[in-house]
């Protein structure tokens, strides 16, 4: 089911799809091809996302030299909104903005925030909806063998 996964990895991603699938990165995102990004899609009147940013902060920091990027896609309609925001929480992460919902769209979000996990190549390797600390090991379990995948891949 996994293709090349290592069985560690297939492990590790309890909330896989069962067919992974192909999410080459929009071009709002930026050049991405070679990292694992974490593409987490937020809004400003959301509390799980407020919580979920001090933890997104730390991966990024933890894990940009291995490979990782962190995209924060915000859906609010008044970039005034997203500013106060972040104002408040601050990213230390790429944020890019989906006024319009044609990304969200793109990757059919359910609920805020929502969450995915992109290999190298472009395929979703998991995806979550809503966020809890006590998910945050499972998560990063996912994300490091998804990081191994590309060292042992070069």
């Amino acid at each position: 089911m996994y293709g090349k996964l290592s069985p560690v990895l297939a492990a590790a991603l309890f909330f896989t799809f069962a067919n992974p699938a192909k999410a080459e990165p929009p071009a709002e995102l930026g050049q991405l091809t070679g990292n694992v990004i974490w593409v987490d899609f937020w809004a400003s009147w959301c509390a799980p996302c407020r919580r979920s940013f001090p933890w997104l902060n730390e991966i990024q920091s933890r894990y940009v030299g291995e490979g990782l990027q962190v995209i924060g896609v915000n859906v609010d309609k008044k970039r005034s909104d997203a500013s106060e925001f972040l104002a408040e929480t601050p990213a230390q992460f790429s944020i890019s903005y989906d006024p319009e919902g044609k990304l969200a769209e793109t990757y059919d979000v359910q609920a805020m925030p929502s969450s995915f996990l992109i290999d190298r190549d472009g395929n979703i390797l998991a995806k979550h909806y809503g966020f809890r600390l006590a998910d945050t090991e499972e998560y990063v379990r996912t994300i490091e063998a998804a990081l191994v995948r590309i060292t042992n891949s070069n």
